[in-house]
Parts: C-alpha cells; sequence; structure tokens
C-alpha cells in the first residue's frame, strides 16, 4: 500500500466517522481500526487529531471555496442583488463535492454542523486563516443583498441558516422519501437544495424586531 492509499484509508474512515459520531467522540484508535492502519501512520500523516480534523474538512474546502468564490465575486459587481441569489451560488460548488465521493455534499455539511456542534474552535481558526477571503465576501454579498442587517442580525441569522442547511442535507434521504410517499415528489439532491433557498433568503431577509434592534443599539 503506497503513502497516499494510506492518508486517503484515513481520511476516508475518519470524514465518515467524524459525521456520524462527532469530532469528540471518535478516538484515533477508532479511526485506524476502520481505516486498517496503524496509530503510527495517523501520526505520521497528519501529526495529531487537530490536524487530522482540519485534513478531512479541508479536502472539501479546497474544492468548495474557490468555486463559490468565483460566484461571490461576480455577484458582487453587480449593482442589484437579492438573497435568493447569493444562496442560489452555494449550490453548484456544493453539488461539485461528490468528487471527493458520492455523498460528499452531504459529509461536508455534517461536518460542519459537528464542527459547531462539539465547539471545535481550530476549525474556525483554519478556515478564517486560510478561507477568510471567502467568508469575507459571503458576508459581503449578504449585506450588499440587505444592507439594513445589522452585524448582530447577519451573525444570528448565518448560524440559523447553517444549522437548517446541515438539517437538511443530514435528513436528505428521509425528506425526499416522506415528499415522495405523502406527496408524490420525485426530488433529486439539486431539487431538495434549491428548495430550501426561499426559505433560507426569507429568513435571512426578515425584518428586525424591536427586541433585535434594541440588542443592537439602534
Amino acid at each position: 500500500m503506497s503513502k497516499n492509499d494510506t492518508k486517503n484509508r484515513i481520511l476516508d474512515a475518519a470524514e465518515v466517522l467524524f459525521a456520524e459520531r462527532g469530532f469528540s467522540d471518535t478516538s484515533l484508535r477508532l479511526i485506524t481500526g476502520e481505516a486498517e492502519v496503524n496509530l503510527a501512520s495517523v501520526n505520521y500523516h497528519f501529526g495529531s487529531k487537530k490536524e487530522l480534523i482540519q485534513a478531512v474538512l479541508d479536502r472539501y474546502l479546497v474544492l468548495f471555496m474557490p468555486r463559490l468564490d468565483e460566484r461571490l465575486q461576480a455577484l458582487l459587481l453587480r449593482s442589484n442583488l437579492t438573497l435568493i441569489e447569493v444562496f442560489d451560488a452555494f449550490v453548484e460548488p456544493l453539488l461539485s463535492l461528490t468528487e471527493v465521493r458520492y455523498n460528499g455534499p452531504t459529509l461536508f455539511m455534517q461536518l460542519l454542523g459537528r464542527g459547531y456542534m462539539d465547539s471545535q474552535g481550530h476549525l474556525r481558526r483554519f478556515i478564517t486563516t486560510h478561507y477568510g477571503g471567502v467568508m469575507g465576501r459571503i458576508t459581503k454579498a449578504i449585506s450588499k443583498a440587505y444592507p439594513e442587517l445589522s452585524a448582530v442580525d447577519l451573525f444570528w441569522r448565518l448560524h440559523f441558516t447553517l444549522g437548517t442547511a446541515v438539517f437538511t442535507m443530514a435528513s436528505a434521504d428521509a425528506l425526499r422519501d416522506i415528499a415522495r410517499a405523502d406527496f408524490g415528489q420525485q426530488l433529486d439532491v439539486e431539487e431538495l437544495i434549491r428548495s430550501v433557498i426561499p426559505y433560507l433568503a426569507s429568513g435571512v431577509g426578515a425584518p428586525a424586531t424591536p427586541a433585535q434592534l434594541r440588542l443592537a443599539g439602534q
């Protein structure tokens, strides 16, 4: 087995276990058992569990972020922009993650969700360090589409948006089964993703409540 094969076996096993069990509850011993490699291999290729977690997520980010950034930069050149268009920019980059694994879009969203639920602060630092420019353009595009949104509201609404997106992708198979059984809808993954975009855009673009305005000092 080549060094590259060993590295990919570790990544393949780790990302599935991390998505299913979370980062905190997945031990390196569990990963090496699933990958059928020894612990020294993990240390050789990644150095530590934190670096393995970052490598698992970066296998998707390195594809997703540049493709998303290309679309965001094009949107930011326009004078008029809607939230629907901003969220639509995420669809093709997300679907392209099937290049990593057939269920790459779902795994990627689950891993992002786990990063928040397991309080993996190093992941946020990693993403900010390597993809800070793209993250900035996400908030810039949303602010351009809805300039009335305060920084505080933007933080919370993006947090709620991520939660909705993670739940939708993690439950994709069950949701599609229910839609087929109860409503006769035959949705593929892309159609499911696009069906949630109006909901996300409406949530982010909802008027601020008086309580929110007070909290923002307005």
